[in-house]
């Protein structure tokens, strides 16, 4: 879903070099999941039997009680009940640790000829997967409540007295396949274990090299999900599926955010997760598992070119790949004389925007990343990137973090990187 304050990672080189990583485990006791508090609001008595019935709802989900999920929705809409039966069954093989909801507002009352009173509710479900997640993922549903004699039952979940919309969770689409992997967890709706169970495996691979990397505190797991289509993977996050066309995956994430920032998901666009060979399905993986590790040291501050380039250079680390092999849209650019003046900046990033420069920005910060790594070391890369993000403001903050960190100036780090980048691709002297 859309979520303000959060910043969406993607990768894409041309055709499309981007990926995500699952894996799955049982479903275990849930913990940690009492009611929620009382709304905030002055709903009144009102709100108080709409939060009780909330409570009642989230614990037949965490007791796996369909008959009590079920009793909470109005039975005069037909449609709507059947959609939640199918949606409580999708549920079965997600390992839910907690599962909570929070009256937050309501929209007032409306009429409804003589069916009883109905109100529009503003709610957020705040739920953690057993095992994975060491804080929840927070969504919001806009409910609309039906009276019936006296008692108050959810009638609809898609806002249908005041337009608004429910975000979408992955079990709305259809039943979910579990699979465990060691340091992974893949949820994928209309999708083959097998599948599901290579992409656990090249996120355990992921999760392997960051902790070899990134030495600093991080879950050191990541949570997958595959959608069946790239549509559905629009859905997931609350966008059109025109702007991820060609994106393999997308984590989404609360940049620096601590222990109690809303948990990170990887999601994959089956569609062009399909299309990469092994090699590049492991790179991608290890990509996105590098923005989960590095999520609390990323921030405001934090310029794309490195973010990007850092999981880049995680993801291609060790792989022997020449740089015109994984750079092949800035190599063709320096053959013709358009050796960058600058690192890119964070409209080159934009998806909506072509192609080929999209893969340039990138491949532009991956060599900025790799340089830092070969000429100052591992360690200096990190401690460069930490320092970055650390800065209050993101005027300065590279600029700062290259005196403190690596001793020069953004000046001499700029043409340090053009000249690094032309010596990739045969170029002895770059000419401003």
């Amino acid at each position: 879903m859309r979520r303000a304050g959060r910043r969406r990672w993607a990768t894409r080189r041309a055709a499309a070099l981007c990926l995500a990583a699952l894996c799955a485990l049982p479903a275990t006791a849930l913990t940690g999941c009492g009611a929620a508090p009382p709304p905030d609001d002055a709903a009144g008595r009102d709100g108080q039997a709409v939060q009780r019935l909330l409570d009642r709802r989230a614990a037949a989900v965490r007791e796996r009680d369909a008959d009590a999920f079920l009793a909470t929705v109005d039975r005069s809409s037909a449609r709507y009940l059947a959609e939640q039966r199918r949606m409580f069954a999708n549920l079965a093989a997600v390992p839910l640790r907690s599962w909570t909801y929070r009256l937050v507002d309501t929209g007032g009352f409306t009429p409804s000829l003589g069916q009883g009173r109905r109100l529009a509710a503003r709610v957020e479900l705040r739920y953690r997967l057993s095992g994975y997640d060491t804080a929840p993922v927070v969504a919001e549903e806009y409910l609309t409540l039906a009276q019936r004699n006296g008692r108050w039952y959810v009638a609809s979940d898609d806002g249908e007295d005041d337009g608004r919309r429910t975000s979408v969770e992955l079990w709305d689409q259809g039943a979910v396949t579990a699979v465990r992997g060691e340091h992974s967890l893949v949820l994928g709706v209309g999708q083959d274990r097998r599948r599901l169970r290579e992409v656990a495996a090249a996120a355990d691979r992921g999760v392997g090299v960051l902790r070899k990397v990134w030495p600093h505190s991080w879950a050191g797991r990541v949570v997958v999900e595959v959608p069946a289509s790239l549509d559905r993977m629009a859905a997931l996050l609350g966008s059109s599926a025109s702007g991820y066309r060609g994106i393999a995956a997308v984590t989404t994430g609360e940049v620096g955010g601590g222990r109690d920032a809303a948990a990170d998901r990887v999601i994959v666009n089956p569609e062009a997760y399909r299309i990469l060979g092994a090699f590049g399905r492991r790179v991608v993986i290890t990509h996105e598992t590098a923005h989960v590790a590095t999520r609390a040291a990323t921030t405001a501050a934090t310029p794309l070119w490195l973010s990007e380039g850092f999981a880049d250079w995680a993801g291609y680390l060790g792989a022997g790949r020449a740089p015109h092999e994984v750079a092949p849209e800035l190599a063709q650019a320096v053959a013709a004389g358009r050796l960058p003046d600058a690192l890119p900046a964070d409209g080159a990033f934009s998806f909506g925007g072509k192609a080929e420069r999209l893969s340039q920005a990138y491949e532009e910060g991956w060599l900025a990343c790799r340089m830092i790594a070969q000429k100052w070391g591992e360690r200096k890369l990190v401690a460069f990137y930490r320092a970055v993000g650390e800065s209050p403001r993101r005027e300065g903050a590279v600029e700062s973090a290259l005196r403190e960190v690596l001793g020069v100036g953004l000046g001499e780090f700029t043409d340090l990187w053009r000249a690094y980048v032309a010596a990739q691709f045969g170029v002895d002297r770059p000419a401003r």
